[in-house]
């Protein structure tokens, strides 16, 4: 299999976003021990850190024992539950400050971002548990609608959420994943075809997949650790999925959202051309990844209009 030509691929603005990420959080990182791992997580996204749109303000309190920070502005019309990227190893409520206070402006909801714990000191379902248990905590409090929404590790624990909220009296109006990993085969499609991309390769995945669950190996058939091996999708709330072109994750976003349609749902799938996993970062120096990011908090602003713009779209 020919690798792909990032070189040409991706373009100058994107290629200087990765550059400047890799020098704060080198390539690496990911063999580095935890500790270290995120003390570099941690600088990076503070290097990075745009600050608050005006109007938006932020409070932290605890939504079912679990540590969150709610962003609101004037007259919510959903509330937003947001797990943020990591690898379910590095990050926190500071990790996604300026993104969730910047979804929050441009969507005019309320969102709710959950700092559930990471491994390797607590393993799977801990951070399932924890997104489950903030966000049914943060649907008796605020009452109304909610939409899921994450990036990476925390797409898929907003699938993983959806999933089993279908037994939960929650009012799901949509679920947004941005570049999720879901679970798919790590020995095809994008898996290979990008398994050294900028930013994130195949190695730093199995990485996280080992570090993650107790025994270092995902579960075959559990829907709460990887919701694309679920054998239901059927009665799963309208899908927006937001997949990176270069990026080992690529392929799972697609086939989830065609995984929903196949069931009578409605999900539609973006993969954004020549961007890299962690773009939510580039929003303001990258064109492409600007693009994205607008219509991603379109999407959310939509859900919360309980609107289905791309309905019937593939």
């Amino acid at each position: 299999m020919n690798a792909p030509d990032y070189a040409t691929l991706i373009d100058a603005e994107t290629w200087a976003f990765i550059r400047a990420t890799e020098s704060w959080y080198p390539p690496e990182t990911a063999t580095f021990s935890i500790d270290r791992q995120r003390a570099i997580y941690d600088a990076m996204c503070r290097a990075f850190h745009r600050g608050y749109p005006a109007g938006v303000a932020a409070t932290d309190r605890a939504f079912g024992g679990v540590p969150c920070r709610i962003y609101e502005a004037a007259l919510p019309r959903a509330t937003v539950v947001y797990f943020h990227g990591g690898g379910f190893v590095v990050g926190g409520l500071s990790s996604h400050d300026d993104v969730c206070a910047e979804i929050c402006a441009s969507s005019h909801c309320r969102v709710v971002s959950v700092d559930y714990r990471l491994a390797p000191e607590h393993h799977h379902p801990a951070h399932f548990d924890d997104a489950l248990a903030a966000t049914r905590a943060a649907a008796a409090n605020f009452g109304g609608a909610l939409i899921l929404a994450g990036d990476s590790a925390g797409g898929n624990l907003a699938a993983a959420v959806a999933h089993a909220g279908r037994r939960d009296p929650l009012d799901l109006r949509g679920q947004v994943l941005i570049y999720p990993g879901l679970g798919g085969a790590r020995d095809r499609g994008s898996y290979l075809t990008h398994a050294n991309a900028p930013m994130l390769t195949a190695d730093d995945v199995d990485f996280y997949a080992r570090t993650r669950f107790a025994d270092g190996r995902e579960p075959a058939g559990d829907p709460t650790a990887l919701p694309l091996r679920d054998h239901d999708f059927s009665g799963l709330p309208p899908t927006l999925v937001f997949a990176a072109e270069c990026d080992p994750l690529c392929d799972d976003g697609p086939a989830y959202a065609a995984r929903v349609r196949q069931a009578g749902g409605h999900a539609h799938a973006i993969v954004e051309h020549g961007l890299v996993h962690g773009y939510l970062r580039a929003r303001h120096t990258v064109g492409r990844a600007a693009a994205s990011f607008a219509a991603i908090c379109d999407g959310i602003g939509a859900l919360a209009r309980d609107e289905i713009p791309w309905r019937g779209a593939l």
